[in-house]
């Protein structure tokens, strides 16, 4: 796989047509298992093929599980210099229920460790919206985010995958289903505990202390392009998007033939319009109406009107100059109301 994934970063280093890389980002499955030795003859490969900002962001995703002492003290010799440790939760019987590996103790100590390694920039997630979170529960997990004083905060609703064990056990009556207004609720406290806690809401699900926003968050909400080595990786280049297949041994056995294993989808002008609707309106940073006007049809921006007026009228965004950003109440809605803007044509 290693071998496999040097080799596709030679014959897509094209792809991004000599744009500076701003933000690393190991992440899907488990990369904390990776040997300091391993990432950085990854690391390696990209500075060689690629120009490499000199303040480029360098994520490593985690589970608390892998941050033992020694591995952090073997991955602070590394350029890694941000950590996203998937915590999701600071309590034991959500943990088994979400059937995590790590336990509530590791949840807390991950962070400390790589806090006492002297590396304070990390980012942690929180899932809610499920049955065994009580309200009290999501406070005190968002307070102990707090109190950890982390930079950044990551927090997500929970889904449900079809064909899951979960999928399955909802449909059989075994579990209960998720609730949309446990979930709505729990939004809300969150936006009003971490903002009253010197947090700055970004983006819909991403909060940051002191303009500490994820430039690899940043980036893809802000719809620069960017390339994703490995399988499933997905890549955007501005003009398509590209996906590698899932197999693992499909994957390596096509890499090692020099043939990326992968599926492109050009955009069309309307898949333009909608992707940066979609994109833009999740951000404080929200959507210009004149960047659309200057770049999209005027039949586009003529077909949006209506869906425009309808949202300000019903106080889920507001207009600021050119600019269209969701409201408190706006954010709950997000996707329908993105879905309300989109355009047929």
């Amino acid at each position: 796989m290693l071998a496999a994934l040097h080799n596709e970063l030679i014959l897509r280093k094209d792809y991004l047509q000599q744009q500076v890389i701003e933000s690393i980002y190991f992440g899907g499955g488990t990369p904390s298992v990776l040997s300091t030795k391993e990432i950085n003859e990854i690391l390696d490969q990209i500075y060689t093929h690629f120009e490499v900002a000199p303040s480029v962001e360098i994520t490593l995703e985690a589970n608390p599980d892998d941050l033992t002492k020694e591995k952090v003290n073997e991955l602070r010799t590394s350029p890694i210099n941000r950590f996203s440790i998937g915590i999701q939760s600071f309590f034991e019987e959500d943990l088994r229920w979400m059937n995590r590996a790590h336990n509530a103790s590791e949840a807390e100590s991950s962070i400390k460790r790589v806090q006492d390694s002297g590396l304070e920039n990390i980012t942690a997630d929180l899932i809610y919206g499920y049955p065994l979170l009580s309200n009290d529960k999501w406070k005190s997990n968002i307070q102990q985010m707090v109190d950890l004083h982390i930079p950044h905060l990551s927090a997500y609703s929970m889904t449900i995958e079809p064909q899951t064990a979960l999928d399955s056990f909802i449909r059989k009556g075994i579990q209960t289903p998720m609730n949309e207004g446990q979930s709505a609720d729990q939004f809300i406290m969150l936006m009003s505990m971490v903002t009253d806690n010197g947090f700055e809401q970004y983006e819909i699900s991403n909060f940051a202390r002191e303009s500490m926003y994820s430039k690899h968050n940043t980036n893809y909400w802000k719809g620069v392009p960017y390339l994703g080595i490995g399988p499933s990786a997905h890549s955007f280049n501005g003009i398509s998007r590209q996906w590698n297949i899932a197999n693992n041994h499909k994957y390596i056995a096509s890499i090692i033939q020099n043939e990326v294993p992968a599926e492109n989808e050009v955009l069309s002008e309307t898949d333009k319009f909608n992707e940066y609707i979609m994109t833009s309106l999740r951000t404080k940073w929200g959507m210009d109406l004149d960047y659309l006007e200057r770049n999209f049809p005027e039949e586009f921006w003529i077909e949006m009107q209506e869906g425009l007026a309808d949202n300000v009228s019903r106080g889920y965004i507001e207009k600021t100059g050119s600019i269209i950003t969701l409201t408190t109440e706006g954010k709950l809605l997000a996707d329908a109301i993105a879905s309300e803007l989109f355009v047929t044509s």
